[in-house]
């Protein structure tokens, strides 16, 4: 039976923390091909803006977090010439940033190797302004930590399905009407300073943002823009977008031009952000069964009570060993491809390529993840693209604690780890990937266990 004094925690954490944004909207002409039938090569100018957005967690041992509005890394030089800088520049170890890419596809390539071609004289300069950008939004994040507040919720968004298609017995990339819904948990931090001023909002989100495709030849952060847009126009504060476990999770309508889809995605994600937030209390509060009133019937009143701080804040770095698939050689490939488009042909070729370059030269490759623990919130990073058991799993072995994870981030291993199911199907995502089956569930394992011991 419930007692008067009854309480409804709302997760939360207490640190210094401090936010700042600085613009990573790459230079027209820049090289953005992402797509196989693409027929140009060079960005014509762009939809949005893109942003690099930096939370700084202060303390004796600082944290940074760079929300980043980015593709994918193709090489792992390209990545570790970016974060190492920040590192150094930072003064942090390498426990104490993540550098997060939201991942759309409508962004300018990540990849020096692409110099020679169309676009790519631009790459090499765009990755140092990259850097620089980092650099300064964390600098400034740090010397803007400030006692705040982060009150954890969570809200539903239907933008993400399915993408698992079979067509004639042909394992497709595209949403499939007849799965299983997808998770359409959004993950939402309300950060607000001791005096309740907004000073940032977290969204953690799990779907591709492949709306925009080889028809559009602006750069675009996505859905991820008009997400932004409208919820920092409602909060007055910035957001920091964070690209869940989506491998294979996508719009229902994507592959497109139109530049409206994009956005009509985009304000789905923030009214569901902004739905998430207004169900919240007021800062710091939870909720207490303060009385009991007669009227025709007895009514139970809820009113916000304040919280004890969560102050606890620790970071680790963690490796999982996984192992290689039975790779087919580049010329096996070329043989394999040799009857598609050659356009597409150049393109797959040139992944597998710079995927093998510095990644694969043994039969495991260690795999890196980092655990953040903020207050009563778990931040879960790694570089791979994982499918959403992942983050569905994490969650249900940690029921009371939100769980933010992150595709992505970091690395070396941008790379696929998908069910077994999908290897079983011969899906896109378990053929392009380096990895042998069972590699998700042991990084998920891993995940598992260091969260259980961050939290003793």
């Amino acid at each position: 039976m419930t007692a008067r004094g009854a309480r409804l925690a709302v997760p939360h954490t207490d640190a210094p923390l401090g936010v700042a944004r600085r613009d990573i909207t790459p230079p027209t002409g820049i090289r953005a091909k992402n797509w196989g039938p693409a027929d140009w090569e060079r960005s014509e100018g762009a939809h949005r803006p893109l942003t690099v957005t930096a939370l700084a967690v202060g303390g004796a041992e600082p944290l940074v977090l760079a929300a980043v509005d980015g593709t994918w890394w193709r090489r792992v030089d390209d990545e570790w010439s970016v974060r190492s800088r920040v590192l150094a520049e930072l003064g942090l170890g390498e426990h104490q940033l993540l550098i997060a890419l939201s991942h759309t596809h409508a962004g300018p390539v990540l990849c020096r190797a692409d110099g020679d071609l169309p676009g790519g004289e631009l790459i090499a300069a765009y990755l140092d302004a990259l850097a620089e950008a980092i650099v300064a939004a964390g600098r400034e994040a740090l010397q803007a930590a400030t006692p705040a507040h982060v009150d954890w919720t969570t809200g539903r968004c239907a933008l993400a399905a399915d993408r698992e298609l079979d067509v004639d017995g042909r394992a497709i990339v595209g949403f499939n009407p007849e799965a299983e819904a997808a998770d359409d948990t959004v993950t939402v931090g309300r950060v607000t300073g001791v005096d309740g001023r907004p000073l940032a909002t977290i969204v953690n989100y799990a779907c591709h943002p492949t709306t925009l495709a080889w028809q559009n030849r602006l750069v675009s952060p996505d859905y991820v823009g008009a997400m932004r847009e409208l919820v920092e126009r409602e909060t007055g504060a910035p957001v920091l977008f964070l690209q869940g476990a989506s491998g294979e999770l996508a719009p229902r309508e994507q592959y497109t031009g139109d530049l409206g889809v994009a956005d009509r995605h985009g304000r789905a994600l923030g009214h569901a952000v902004l739905a998430a937030l207004d169900l919240l209390p007021v800062p710091g509060a939870g909720l207490e069964l303060s009385a009991v009133v007669e009227s025709g019937a007895p009514l139970g009143l809820w009113t916000p009570k304040g919280q004890e701080p969560s102050t606890r804040v620790a970071a680790v770095r963690g490796r999982v060993e996984l192992d290689l698939a039975d790779l087919p050689s580049l010329a096996e490939l070329e043989e394999r491809w040799a009857d598609i488009d050659p356009r597409s042909r150049a393109e797959r070729l040139g992944r597998a390529r710079n995927l093998r370059d510095g990644y694969i030269d043994a039969p495991t490759v260690e795999h890196p993840f980092w655990i953040w623990r903020l207050g009563d919130a778990v931040l879960a990073a790694h570089p791979g693209e994982a499918y959403s058991p992942l983050q569905t799993g994490l969650r249900a072995a940690n029921p009371d604690t939100p769980v933010v994870v992150m595709n992505l981030t970091n690395g070396p291993g941008f790379v696929y780890l998908p069910t077994d199911a999908a290897y079983e199907r011969g899906a896109y995502q378990a053929w392009q990937s380096p990895l042998a089956p069972g590699s998700l569930a042991r990084l998920e394992a891993a995940m598992a266990a260091t969260i259980e011991e961050a939290g003793r």
